[in-house]
């Protein structure tokens, strides 16, 4: 393992591995995981670049705001390039994509703009045109930016010959979306040998390069339909996709139907170990095509995209459930012991403790300090809760964590527990005062907030909050709670 000075050294040099399971006999299907890139996609390789590229030609200046239409993964790569580098970064993307891109992308910094889903991959490019021009920012230009295909033919292709100096490649197998690894790659492999097969995936209700129709300057693709690769074929063909198929570059393009992506992508987990994206389990798809039609003995690689992790929220993850299903909780009934059939003990009381002046003057300082004061724990996820409506209330208020450490020395919140149980007549946390008066714990302050008197308390005390929000507590509330609930 080596040392590095950034996270930007750790991109590129992903692993290639040769699936055991999934492939026909006698023929050597392997994948290469850019997963394995620190943001867990081939778009960290074009990220960098990009930015680096700009960097040196003078077109990006220090401080400048970068801007770039996506699908998600070459935002975040450019959310952790620009993290590093010091850059603000806005990202355009239509609002069918998945929420996990969005709350990564937001996580490592970036603004997120989203565009209708009917105005397609074209429309979000069009808006990050907008927004560059109006403002000023640097727009990184993915689907024609030639740094794009240069790294891959750099980086990427180089890894690949590599791998294989002691065995002939078949053929290399790849999707399309901004064209720049379809291009750098496939050049680079040619020049190498030209015997090596390149093979482009395309979604079969949307084939922009099987049809063979040109594409129309400045609208969508007339063959383009909506489909389930994300990242995969937006509704144009971008000028570097066009130039990998004008140089001649592409033997074959294979269609793949999206029950064909979901079903090899969730494949690829439970019989090889392999957790990939839905472009990944459409390559692979095509990766398979083209093997049961290739001689023993044949060396095929198929480029899988990024992680599996980024699409819970979309077709991938249907029937994955966060309750136990049926099989789960007759094998949790099969031994006595923990388990959501039987009733939960009651909590014990607590045990009396001595009088301590010192812990009771320290709740009456801080009772005093604030209207609004909760005593909690830093880990305690109903206190989060607590927190998000306070938050989204506008509340100001004392946090006291028991667990923090403030309250550390000469055990002062093992000392606290006894003195607010006394005073509010409950053993558990949070604890929430009104006006130095106990209000409750996290569902009695949702309570209040249903009912009102939550209002009508804090201003009694002058205490300011937006009355006229429109939450539902209940959806603050920690997830698994919801899902032992379903099950229950």
């Amino acid at each position: 393992m080596a040392r590095h000075d950034s996270i930007l050294d750790t991109i590129g040099h992903t692993p290639t591995v040769r699936l055991s399971r999934l492939a026909p006999a006698g023929v050597n299907v392997h994948v290469k995981l850019e997963a394995f890139n620190p943001m867990g996609s081939v778009k960290d390789r074009m990220a960098l670049a990009v930015i680096e590229q700009a960097e040196r030609s003078g077109a990006l200046h220090p401080g400048q705001t970068v801007i770039e239409a996506t699908s998600g993964n070459t935002g975040i790569g450019l959310a952790m390039v620009c993290a590093r580098k010091g850059y603000p970064l806005v990202v355009t993307m239509a609002e069918n994509f998945s929420l996990e891109r969005r709350r990564l992308l937001r996580f490592l910094g970036a603004r997120v703009v989203l565009t209708p889903a009917a105005e397609k991959g074209s429309g979000m490019l069009a808006k990050a045109v907008e927004l560059a021009e109006a403002h000023g920012y640097f727009l990184c230009r993915q689907f024609e930016n030639e740094a794009n295909a240069e790294v891959h033919s750099r980086t990427t292709a180089q890894e690949i010959l590599d791998d294989f100096q002691d065995v002939p490649l078949h053929a290399w197998v790849t999707g399309f979306g901004t064209g720049g690894t379809l291009k750098g790659v496939a050049g680079t492999l040619k020049a190498a040998d030209p015997a090596i097969r390149v093979v482009v995936a395309e979604p079969d209700n949307a084939p922009l390069l099987g049809s063979g129709e040109d594409q129309p300057a400045g609208a969508s693709h007339p063959r383009f339909r909506p489909h389930l690769m994300q990242g995969w074929s937006p509704d144009f063909i971008s000028p570097l996709t066009q130039q990998a198929v004008t140089a001649g570059l592409v033997d074959e393009v294979v269609p793949v139907a999206g029950e064909a992506a979901l079903h090899l992508a969730r494949e690829l987990a439970r019989q090889e170990g392999i957790f990939a994206g839905i472009s990944g389990g459409a390559t692979l798809a095509a990766a398979l095509d083209v093997a049961r039609r290739s001689p023993p003995g044949s060396h095929i690689v198929c480029m899988l995209p990024d992680t599996g992790e980024r699409y819970q929220s979309t077709p991938l993850f249907d029937g994955i459930e966060d309750e136990m299903n049926e099989a789960e909780l007759t094998l949790s009934r099969s031994t006595p012991g923990y388990r959501f059939d039987r009733p939960v003990p009651a909590a014990k009381a607590p045990v009396e403790a001595a009088a301590d002046p010192e812990a009771e003057r320290f709740v009456d300082a801080c009772l005093a300090e604030a209207p609004v004061v909760m005593f909690g724990l830093a880990w305690c996820e109903f206190c989060w809760s607590a927190r998000k409506l306070f938050a989204r209330l506008g509340i100001d208020y004392r946090g006291v964590d028991l667990d923090g450490q403030t309250c550390q020395a000469d055990d002062l919140g093992v000392r606290l527990r006894p003195v607010l149980a006394r005073r509010t007549g409950a053993p558990t946390l949070p604890q929430i005062f009104i006006g130095g008066e106990p209000l409750g714990g996290c569902s009695d302050l949702f309570d209040a907030w249903g009912d009102g008197s939550l209002i009508e308390r804090l201003a009694a005390y002058g205490v300011s909050c937006d009355a006229n929000a429109e939450i539902e507590p209940e959806t603050l509330l920690p997830g698994w709670l919801h899902s032992r609930s379903v099950s229950a």
